[in-house]
């Protein structure tokens, strides 16, 4: 486990539920699916280095837990504007939300 941090640090970090809409595999990377993702009333691109063991169409449709509020990164010649939560495990596994919780939700 990690070091113990400041509940006002956690509290910082936006997860909201975000259902993926769209997934390509990354031209010119083995490992990176573009998402794009629907949190409602708004849609966001991400990236995730998740290709290796999922493909397009078992992503798209499913909803899952992202962190919005990450500093846009530029990753090759494109911008992820979030980030997919996964275990860390040897193969990732992407926390589903397996409910009809809306899409936008925030975790708390």
């Amino acid at each position: 486990m990690k070091d113990d941090i400041a509940f006002e640090i956690f509290d910082s970090i936006d997860i909201r539920v975000g259902k993926i809409i769209d997934c390509q595999q990354k031209e010119g990377s083995e490992k990176l699916l573009r998402l794009t993702v629907d949190f409602g009333n708004i849609k966001k691109t991400i990236f995730s280095g998740i290709a290796k063991w999922y493909k397009n169409k078992e992503l798209i449709g499913n909803s899952f837990l992202f962190v919005t509020n990450l500093p846009p990164r530029k990753i090759m010649d494109e911008v992820s504007e979030g980030m997919l939560l996964c275990t860390n495990t040897e193969i990732p596994v992407p926390i589903p939300i397996t409910s009809n919780t809306p899409l936008g939700t925030a975790l708390h």
